[in-house]
């Protein structure tokens, strides 16, 4: 039987691997565990209790923090043909009333640390028929608007659920952080989702135990993290807390991971200093919990040079390439198909080609449209192809190389083009970066740096700007005029960023 929904997956999954714990998370300091049996069983439970509340092919958004009870909303909703909106938990409730209306939202799940986004929610979303609260034991139908607990939907809704899906069919608004503009909501069906998590076979076995460290809502997590580590038969682990990291690794000893590259090089600056004595296989068993093989990337650029130094430390470094308008994964390097510098392969349900330097992309992991913005989707979408906004190139091999984003090309006096990327990746170089945006201003090339104090203090430099100023001396040789950076600002704060941790541009 071919695998052409989420719901086939789950059907799949529950099949084949049982009884084995399809994810595993703490309830305070106490492990719970889950098997794959028992997720159909509640994601099933869920459908039941959204037909009970009459809102079977609804628009139900969910909101929070990484949980077995998100996951359970988010397939429970779009297994039973109706629309889940996965909203960022890191919003304030204004915005995030702004797009449970533009998303048509009937249903809204929340968990306890958002509170706030439900009593807003009361009184900004005219169209909420109801709320559901992942924390609240009981039901309260006092309010403005029905309360529903979670556990409670589940534990009156037990049994079989079944509906025949149509695979080409919206299933799934996904809202992008994007670092510049309006946020635009990403229609995305069972085929664009299911296809992106199945057709490649990474070899990776039945039982390996990844944890969850990006934010779910993301394309990237959910696809990669969650429906394909489900299809694979991974154990799941769930990171409760972005503060509890170290922590959890320790817990729940992940084999892989998924993480921003942003993160990975924060990571790297506490790896190299770790006492020098200690060998770097122990060094990363300590950081990790023993266990850790390997780090998916995505979400930006990596510099090489981190695949290399991890690899010292005993870790494999596998980057990839996406977008959330392509369910997200476009291209990816495997252990045993790789290229240094180049951001993957092109997946098996991927083509490719050069239009005026953008890559623009084709096949079934390609979005249907942005939600209720034509002329955007007009913009994005020709006869198919999916103008991916970044600069590159695809070589005989078909992997995939970036050079930049069309967006924020530097397009100079003199008329030659910059790609700011380029350049902040050489700044990245120097260990005194901690975080870096390469700009225009009044006609030069500028730098904007936030430098990594921590840093400056364990190395006892004083001038900090003195030594930044030298290093872009350093990186500017050998540039060509035009490229050469001329101006430096130092931050005294970090930039503001994305929930993926993508710094803002437009800041």
């Amino acid at each position: 039987m071919p695998v052409e929904t989420m719901k086939d997956i789950m059907n799949y999954a529950a099949g084949r691997y049982g009884d084995q714990d399809a994810f595993r998370y703490k309830v305070k300091k106490e492990i719970h565990a889950k098997t794959y049996r028992q997720l159909k069983e509640d994601t099933e439970g869920f459908s039941r209790s959204l037909m009970k509340l009459g809102l079977l092919g609804k628009h139900v958004a969910v909101v929070g923090a990484a949980s077995y009870p998100w996951v359970v909303s988010y397939f429970g909703t779009a297994n039973s043909g109706g629309v889940i909106v996965p909203l960022d938990a890191g919003l304030p409730a204004e915005d995030l009333c702004q797009l449970i209306n533009r998303a048509d939202v009937s249903a809204l799940v929340y968990d306890g640390s958002r509170e706030d986004a439900a009593q807003a929610a009361k009184e900004k979303c005219p169209d909420l028929v109801c709320l559901i609260s992942i924390k609240a034991e009981s039901h309260n139908m006092e309010e403005s608007l029905p309360v529903y607990s979670f556990e409670k939907l589940l534990e009156e809704n037990r049994g079989e659920f079944d509906v025949t899906l149509d695979k080409d069919k919206m299933c799934a608004i996904l809202f992008t952080s994007g670092t510049t503009g309006i946020s635009k909501g990403v229609m995305l069906s069972h085929k664009n989702l299911t296809d992106n998590a199945v057709c490649l076979d990474m070899k990776i076995p039945s039982g390996t135990v990844s944890m969850t460290l990006l934010p779910i809502h993301h394309a990237y997590c959910f696809t990669m993290d969650i429906l394909k580590g489900i299809y694979i038969g991974i154990t799941i682990c769930i990171n409760d807390s972005i503060m509890h990291v170290s922590r959890n690794l320790k817990v729940f000893k992940p084999e892989i991971v998924l993480l921003v590259p942003l993160v990975i090089q924060s990571i790297y600056a506490k790896l190299k200093d770790a006492p020098k004595l200690l060998p770097k296989h122990l060094i990363a068993r300590e950081a990790f919990g023993g266990r850790l093989k390997t780090i998916c990337s995505g979400g930006a650029y990596l510099d090489p040079d981190m695949v290399v130094k991890f690899k010292e430390y005993g870790i494999t470094i596998l980057q990839g390439y996406g977008m959330t308008e392509c369910s997200p994964v476009i291209s990816t390097n495997l252990e045993w198909e790789n290229k240094v510098g180049s951001v993957g392969k092109l997946l098996p349900n991927c083509e490719a080609k050069i239009v005026d330097e953008e890559i623009w992309v084709r096949g079934s992991s390609v979005m249907l449209g942005y939600y209720k913005m034509p002329r955007e989707t007009a913009e994005a979408l020709t006869d198919g192809w999916l103008h991916t906004g970044d600069l590159g190139y695809v070589d005989e091999d078909n992997f995939v190389y970036i050079t930049g984003r069309k967006k924020n090309l530097i397009i100079l006096e003199n008329g030659e083009n910059v790609s700011p990327e380029e350049l902040e990746n050489q700044l990245y170089k120097s260990p005194l970066v901690k975080e870096v945006l390469i700009g225009e201003s009044k006609g030069i090339i500028e730098a904007e740096i936030f430098p990594d104090l921590e840093y400056a203090q364990k190395k006892k430099i004083k001038d900090v700007e003195g030594a930044l100023q030298e290093f872009v001396d350093t990186v500017n040789q050998g540039q060509p005029p035009y490229k050469k950076i001329r101006g430096l600002k130092v931050r005294d704060t970090e930039f503001a960023k994305t929930s993926s941790r993508k710094i803002k541009r437009n800041q």
